[in-house]
């Protein structure tokens, strides 16, 4: 790979996230603050995010894959993306705001599985070239929080123009992906099933005990992962803390060091103690968010947010390499396919509608919310997640698989 693709695919992977970070993160305060809404009317637009993860897969599937190429199929949706974000700036109430938001999910969610395309399809050795690309999307991200925060959006009211700002980059991703590498149709001609779309093919790996336990995990995890993401920013605004967007960017920022080191943990602790760390993390963080404040337990909100990095890359990174693992060369890609559609199609949908019905159950008839007990709640459904999965992962073969000892013949035969 030269170097001018590589700095072609690098500014693809930050202008992807720096969109989604750029609006996303402080779409609960301003739903709340702006257009007044309800918190369940929050939720309800944070699950535009699940119902565009459950219909990715059919646009990639359908038409990326069979008609045109990836890169201009890309330029399009953001394109078309850029004009609906400007038009949801624009907008003075839920009702107008919510359909433009969830056509722009439903075409956003599908380029995140083409910008990787597009960048693999370029790389000899994936595995060693994707990273340092991949990167530039978390640094996207950060930037985007920071950027919202040095300009002082939040405390302002100004949060609009967060959807300004990622319309001008998206429009800037729609051009430019017209002069990414041509990436032709992978299966040009051939024939798609709905099993092929949905990742059925790596049903299989269910008949494993163990690996269903994580199946299941991941569902539920996504839960308590649902609260975080649609009302943190709302919580520390309304605690007062300046600039909050840009302390959540110290999430991504744990995220990095975190992948960087989960080479070095993975070796050593292997798959059940990664996944269970990851899990407990998720406890602990809501905890903190219960009993932190602006004040003396300010320490506590940073603590929370900083955990994001053990949350995300202890279990959901781990899954994916636990997933690829068992599911062998054949089911690779049917078995990413399945458990991204799980976890951020079925389990964030659940989890946006709870989590949204809940923080308005907590609503102060003075204003605010009393978000001890509102924390506490996820807190616990993870704490149940974690004494269920300890209980009932048992699988003896992934000590030989994560110490990287040949696999297994009985667990293939089960999983495949």
């Amino acid at each position: 790979m030269t170097a001018a693709i590589r700095f072609k695919l690098s500014t693809m992977m930050f202008l992807e996230f720096f969109i989604w970070g750029a609006w996303f993160v402080t779409l609960g305060t301003y739903l709340l603050s702006n257009l007044e809404t309800s918190a369940t009317q929050v939720g309800v637009a944070f699950l535009t995010q699940s119902i565009g993860a459950i219909v990715a897969p059919f646009i990639i599937g359908l038409i990326a894959d069979r008609f045109f190429p990836a890169q201009r199929i890309l330029a399009i949706l953001h394109l078309a993306g850029a004009a609906l974000l400007w038009f949801a700036s624009t907008a003075e109430s839920f009702d107008n705001f919510y359909p433009i938001i969830l056509v722009y999910m439903i075409l956003y969610m599908p380029t995140l599985a083409l910008v990787n395309s597009v960048s693999f399809r370029q790389m000899q050795d994936p595995s060693k070239e994707f990273p340092p690309i991949r990167v530039l999307g978390t640094l996207g991200w950060i930037v985007a929080g920071l950027t919202i925060g040095w300009l002082n959006w939040e405390q302002n009211g100004n949060l609009a123009m967060t959807f300004r700002m990622a319309a001008i980059a998206s429009a800037i991703l729609g051009v430019f992906s017209f002069t990414l590498p041509n990436t032709p149709p992978v299966k040009a001609g051939g024939s798609t099933s709905l099993g092929d779309i949905m990742g059925l093919e790596a049903i299989g790996l269910l008949k494993n005990r163990s690996y269903l336990t994580f199946f299941l995990a991941s569902v539920a995890i996504c839960i308590p992962l649902a609260f975080y993401y649609n009302f943190t920013n709302p919580f520390l605004n309304e605690l007062g803390m300046e600039s909050a967007a840009g302390k959540q960017s110290m999430g991504q920022m744990s995220e990095l060091l975190f992948m960087l080191l989960m080479p070095f943990f993975f070796i050593r602790l292997g798959v059940k103690k990664m996944l269970a760390i990851g899990m407990f993390a998720w406890v602990l963080r809501y905890v903190l968010f219960a009993y932190g404040n602006a004040d003396a337990n300010y320490w506590m909100l940073i603590g929370g947010i900083v955990l994001h990095g053990i949350c995300y890359d202890f279990f959901f990174v781990t899954g994916q390499i636990y997933t690829d693992r068992l599911a062998g060369d054949r089911f690779k890609s049917a078995a990413q396919g399945m458990i991204t559609l799980a976890t951020y199609g079925v389990g964030m949908l659940m989890g946006s509608l709870l989590s949204g019905m809940i923080v308005d159950n907590y609503a102060l008839p003075a204003g605010g919310h009393a978000w001890q007990n509102i924390w506490l709640i996820p807190a616990g459904i993870a704490g149940v997640v974690l004494l269920l999965f300890l209980l009932l992962f048992k699988d003896k073969a992934i000590a030989n698989q994560t110490s990287g000892a040949p696999e297994v013949p009985e667990l293939q035969k089960r999983v495949v």
